[in-house]
């Protein structure tokens, strides 16, 4: 798909010249946030978290749904729309609405998510092996299938299943399981490809193993353990156990107990580094440790979270201490999965502290008066990555997040 690959050409240029690339050794000294808080007068102001996030699903909602035709309920891509924009959003953007969607219904706000949840069928393709496609005109699902893609989902399916109880969710997550197998064979000792329709091409950038592909097989799989009839669980567990042992042979940096990116089929290792690959694997481990009982996943989990940490948290400027300043998609990943492991590892309270102070300062320092946000927290504007879908989707899911961990409630 031109247009996937297309956004993540940009976010990998984006990384070549930014400065959350952990390729300098030297390490920030860790220093703990302190508490937030708005200013109005001088004063310091309480911070009600879910209000902000359901004002910033009241702008996503106004300005990028689509009111009319076989679209209709589903959003754009971009705001304003692009002259070459499809009718509706690719799934990824999508993908990531519904995450904070999910969080907002569990604030307690109504924002139609049973309806929503259910136009995720609108993106599926019913080959030789069911998966949900790259995107869809409202009534049928198209484009390339990414084993990603589907993994996030299945980890909103979960979340619809413990909301909702409907057993049509389970289901669901039952035959991503099966898709998800279809995309693992033993070319470069196991593990699953990027996309489908790129697998096993040396030579060519696309086909690849990455961390996505496989941190979020394993932290939909773990996360649908939970729930799946006890006939698949064992089926279930073994999968992800696989994946977990062939991400760490193969793309961990022992340096700093990080990730790369992906492994090429040609057997080159990609070492670029993103918050959200770290964030799956923390997830996965604190989830094996819960499910095994074996105590060197949560070891695992924990150097990883440390190493993220130091890896990806700089001083910036006015900012203080603060994580990677583009691509907040990424880090909310990196910020949940530090969310799961903080009942075992106290520490990640700090970390996730200083993330809730880089949000405020997003909220007063880097949205427009349409109350969209840019793609850089810092509030340094660019036209064609602040339109994304995507970027508000990340503003979105981090204040639901940070709501619901405050304990708030509508």
């Amino acid at each position: 798909m031109k247009t996937r690959k297309l956004i993540t050409g940009i976010l990998m240029a984006l990384w070549s010249c930014s400065p959350t690339s952990c390729t300098d050794p030297s390490k920030e000294e860790f220093i703990p946030g302190g508490e937030t808080g708005g200013t109005e007068g001088g004063k310091t102001t309480e911070i009600v978290w879910h209000e902000r996030a359901y004002d910033t699903y009241l702008a996503i909602e106004k300005l990028y749904g689509v009111t009319s035709g076989s679209t209709a309920g589903f959003f754009n891509e971009n705001y304003p729309k692009g002259a070459g924009d499809l009718s509706a959003s690719f799934l990824w953007p999508y993908d990531g609405l519904m995450s904070g969607v999910a969080l907002l219904n569990k604030l307690g706000y109504e924002v139609g998510y049973a309806a929503k949840i259910e136009r995720y069928e609108a993106y599926y393709r019913n080959l030789s092996v069911g998966g949900y496609g790259s995107q869809t005109d409202g009534r049928n699902g198209g484009g390339d299938r990414f084993y990603d893609d589907n993994s996030i989902i299945g980890l909103n399916l979960v979340e619809a299943y413990k909301q909702l109880k409907d057993s049509k969710y389970l289901d669901r997550c039952a035959r991503i399981v099966k898709f998800l197998k279809s995309g693992e064979d033993d070319v470069l000792g196991g593990a699953l490809w990027w996309c489908e329709g790129q697998k096993n091409k040396p030579g060519n950038g696309d086909s690849n193993k990455p961390a996505c592909a496989n941190g979020y097989a394993q932290w939909f799989l773990l996360s649908y353990y939970d729930i799946c009839p006890a006939g698949e669980k064992a089926d279930v567990l073994a999968f992800a156990k696989r994946l977990y042992a062939w991400e760490r042979e193969n793309l961990l940096d022992p340096s700093d107990q990080t990730y790369w990116n992906d492994r090429n089929a040609d057997g080159s290792i990609n070492k670029t580094k993103w918050t959200y690959n770290s964030g799956a694997m923390i997830a996965a481990g604190a989830r094996l440790y819960h499910i095994t009982g074996e105590k060197h996943y949560l070891d695992e989990a924990i150097a990883t979270a440390k190493g993220a940490y130091g890896c990806f948290v700089k001083n910036r400027d006015k900012m203080g201490m603060a994580y990677p300043l583009n691509d907040p998609w990424f880090t909310i990943k990196l910020i949940r999965a530090y969310m799961e492991l903080e009942p075992d590892f106290a520490t990640a309270s700090e970390y996730i502290k200083v993330f809730t102070k880089n949000l405020d300062y997003a909220w007063e320092h880097a949205r427009s008066a349409n109350g969209l946000f840019c793609e850089n927290w810092s509030g340094n504007r660019n036209a064609d990555r602040d339109k994304s879908l995507l970027m508000q989707d990340a503003a979105l899911e981090s204040l639901t997040a940070i709501a619901l961990y405050n304990n708030e409630h509508k």
